[in-house]
């Protein structure tokens, strides 16, 4: 339908040469102008979808959600335009893509972001979202956005410098991951701790636990998961199983039988609930007494503080129970981590070397798509299941760290300082 009027988005005339509509809402051409001297051609509706437009849209959501972090931006105030760098199409009819007051700057996705010509006229604004209703406020800092379009980024009074590609880990300009979700062996923390810390102390101390907790329900439930546990290891085979005697056998015989299966577990370094549900308890009663302490690598906690930052969400999964990561990150040698941590998962939402697990784990998440989540860890079964899931993937290269396949194809990262997100 031909147009003899000006439309008006949000009280901003828009002149039109012929009707165009994205998603419901019209599209206006500009005419010639001239900024700065240049004189600009009308933009084309194609150039709003280009690589480098689409790229610039992912990084405007990316920044959105680093300034609400560090408190640049608050909600829905303050405004980011960033020039679209495309030198495959003629300057003049470049385009700027603009945030805008209608979202929430830390919920802000590439499809939010305003795309305008030099000359201010919006080639393309998003639809209302769902809960508002109401059209997005596109141009409510073109006043001062589009003052000099020619700048590379501008955001409040100052210009702030990004380099294209920097997230740290691949150069395909990947926007932020929303959540990271961290092993703990051989990624936070060193092996050795696991190996040469928390099994010697759950070994050493399962009797005594036992023998102390005895009557209690909590202890009754862990008997009885490693009765269902010993009894599957009895039919398949298992070395190191031996059966447990019923409760009337006496507590003594229950409880040197319990002992035998665990020492077993531990040494095979068995990853089943029944086993790190006890060691969690036993491990409880270790930092309570100070006679544990977490141990974190060095640049953990500062890579945990940054990521907090900028609205990132870390969470942890692993084999270890639930309670013994909250140990763990509870008192480390850097305090109490806990605080920069979202939530835990462990062996209940399945076996780590499983895909389904994964996907479990980005449903609970709430993440629009799985790879919106970035997954580290240092065992390269776990990385495929978790890429197979549809999960960004890098793989923690640590001292003490098993070696990994020559062809493994995944990212690295010796540091959590190399993950730059």
């Amino acid at each position: 339908m031909a147009m003899a009027s000006p439309l008006a988005v949000n009280g901003v005339k828009l002149a039109t040469a012929s009707p165009l509509a994205v998603n419901g809402v019209k599209l206006a051409t500009a005419s010639p102008l001239a900024v700065n001297g240049v004189k600009l051609a009308t933009a084309s509706l194609a150039y709003v979808d280009t690589k480098a437009a689409n790229h610039t849209k992912a990084l405007m959501a990316e920044l959105s959600r680093q300034f609400y972090g560090l408190r640049l931006v608050s909600g829905p105030a303050g405004c980011i335009s960033i020039k679209v760098h495309d030198h495959s199409i003629p300057k003049g009819q470049h385009t700027v893509a603009l945030s805008h007051s209608g979202v929430k700057k830390e919920r802000m996705v590439a499809e939010d972001t305003c795309m305008l010509s030099y000359g201010g006229s919006i080639l393309y604004s998003p639809p209302p979202k769902p809960f508002s209703h109401k059209l997005p406020y596109c141009l409510d800092g073109g006043p001062l956005f589009m003052k000099d379009p020619f700048g590379s980024i501008k955001g409040m009074s100052s210009k702030i410098s990004v380099k294209a590609g920097a997230q740290g880990l691949d150069n395909e300009n990947k926007p932020l991951p929303r959540c990271i979700v961290l092993d703990i062996e051989g990624t936070t923390t060193p092996i050795s701790f696991v190996t040469d810390v928390l099994f010697p102390y759950a070994r050493d101390n399962v009797g005594k636990h036992l023998i102390l907790t005895y009557e209690t329900a909590e202890t009754q439930d862990d008997i009885k998961l490693l009765r269902s546990q010993v009894e599957e290891d009895l039919e398949k085979g298992v070395a190191g199983a031996v059966p447990i005697p019923p409760d009337n056998a006496g507590k003594e015989e229950v409880i040197a039988a319990l002992v035998a299966n665990v020492e077993a577990m531990i040494k095979a370094d068995r990853k089943i609930t029944a086993l790190k549900q006890l060691q969690g308890h036993i491990w409880r009663t270790g930092f309570a007494g100070n006679e544990l302490e977490g141990i974190v690598f060095d640049d953990v906690p500062e890579a945990l503080e940054r990521w907090h930052a900028l609205g990132i969400k870390v969470y942890i999964y692993s084999s270890g129970s639930r309670l013994a990561q909250r140990l763990i990150f509870g008192k480390t040698n850097y305090g109490d981590l806990r605080k920069y941590l979202s939530g835990f998962f462990d062996t209940a939402v399945g076996n780590k070397r499983e895909i389904r697990s994964y996907v479990e784990i980005s449903e609970s998440l709430g993440v629009d798509t799985p790879s919106e989540i970035l997954f580290i860890t240092d065992v390269y079964q776990e990385a495929v299941a978790a890429k197979a899931a549809g999960l960004q993937v890098a793989i923690s290269i640590r001292p003490g760290n098993g070696p990994l396949p020559d062809d493994h194809g995944f990212q690295t990262a010796t540091s959590f300082s190399d993950i730059t997100a």
